[in-house]
């Protein structure tokens, strides 16, 4: 059986100011062309299918488009789980309408859903809480689901009886998990378990979690060990980080795809994937990455000179940019202008003024007898280690006759 693992689509994010949602239609279309290329026969979507938990209606459209897509117009199942960013209510709400389609959405970790037949294509035969059981006809065995959309304390508590404070998350659902797999999940089919949490391999690597995401772990409160999974489990499909990791013990993978696309600098210069499981009862998984192409790089690069800046902006139109630019001097407006025409994808620019000049040592006294304008330039001075140039000093003189208007 092969399966498409896939998370953190973060659909309407913008970074910065800017959209990133053509770049997000032409992702997610490349996402269902891989699935019908390998002929998956299952697709997980891992969490964080929004970036708010109010997306905006196009990233609700492009939602609902590429999940009908990938299902095949119920031909083939797709389980897409909350993350941190999604509101569950708004992840379960469609579930009556998506499930005829194939879609199988669990936005609380307690979700049971109805079974239900797709004629001809696939059936669920047991359900409970955060699990299922799907047949697909053209395989002897079935699969099981185990699936923990995200779970803070609160919803912990609600749904999964979490009551006292001092018992750990670990704990919580490495009970939950185990009571699931030893009632459902023997050899004669294929395990999965689909989660969206902060979780680290014991004694490993301590992994960051993505610059300028809303954070999961507050600690350690909210970590979870990967030995925590039961042993039925051959293969887990995890959210939230934003690069791929495999943190995986013994022979059974524990995956984080990535995102799809570079959602903020950090990333800069990560490969995006999603990744295909192929799983037989009683055996090991088999996952391979398959690399995405779609999507405007995001590059961090720097530069002394101007023109050396323009120059390669002409020369790189397809990347988003954060640009810095060490210079003696502070920027012009002209400066500025130069480099916003050489490119339409300049997120930030960030100048590193290099010249230092003594100024003010720690015995000197201000003159407070100066005029206004000159108290300005000493106090420029002090703080920035530079005269201010002549664009600054017009500004200031603007600045300053408009207030002795208004006070007159």
């Amino acid at each position: 059986m092969r399966i498409l693992h896939t998370a953190d689509w973060h659909l309407g994010k913008k970074l910065d100011f800017y959209s990133r949602m053509e770049e997000q239609k032409e992702v997610m279309e490349e996402i269902c062309q891989i699935a019908d290329r390998e002929d998956v026969d299952l697709v997980v979507v891992s969490g964080d299918l929004y970036d708010t938990f109010n997306p905006p209606v196009e990233a609700t459209e492009l939602l609902y488009r590429t999940l009908k897509k990938l299902s095949k117009n119920g031909k083939r199942p797709v389980v897409a789980i909350a993350g941190n960013h999604d509101s569950p209510d708004r992840i379960d709400s469609p579930d009556s309408l998506a499930r005829e389609l194939g879609i199988f959405f669990f936005g609380q970790p307690h979700l049971k859903i109805n079974p239900i037949t797709v004629e001809g294509h696939f059936d669920v035969l047991r359900v409970d809480e955060g699990f299922l059981e799907i047949k697909i006809p053209k395989y002897y065995y079935p699969i099981r689901i185990l699936s923990t959309a995200f779970a803070n304390e609160i919803r912990l508590k609600q749904f999964l009886g979490f009551e006292d404070k001092a018992t750990e998350l670990q704990e919580v659902l490495k009970q939950k998990w185990q009571g699931l797999a030893g009632q459902y999940c023997d050899t004669y089919g294929v395990n999965l378990l689909a989660t969206h949490l902060y979780m680290l391999k014991r004694g490993g690597e301590v992994l960051e979690e993505p610059e300028g995401e809303k954070p999961i772990r507050l600690g350690f409160a909210d970590l979870v060990y990967s030995d925590s999974i039961p042993s039925q489990i051959q293969y887990t499909a995890l959210g939230h980080l934003h690069r791929f990791h495999e943190i995986g013990q013994g022979s059974a993978p524990v995956i984080y795809p990535g995102s799809p696309l570079a959602y903020s600098f950090s990333e800069s210069g990560q490969k995006k994937q999603v990744v295909i499981v192929d799983l037989e009862p009683n055996k090991i998984a088999q996952y391979r990455n398959v690399q995405l192409e779609k999507g405007r790089p995001l590059v961090r690069t720097r530069f002394r000179e101007i023109d050396e800046a323009v120059r390669w902006l002409h020369d790189n139109k397809n990347a988003l940019v954060e640009l810095t630019i060490e210079s003696d001097n502070f920027l012009t407006a002209s400066d500025l202008k130069r480099i916003h025409e050489a490119h339409d994808g300049i997120i930030h620019i960030i100048p590193v003024v290099s010249k230092k000049q003594e100024f003010l040592s720690s015995g000197s006294t201000v003159n407070l007898d100066q005029d206004m304008k000159d108290l300005f330039k000493d106090y420029f001075k002090s703080k920035y280690g530079q005269e201010p140039n002549e664009e600054l000093l017009t500004l200031f003189d603007e600045v300053a006759t408009n207030t002795l208007e208004k006070e007159d």
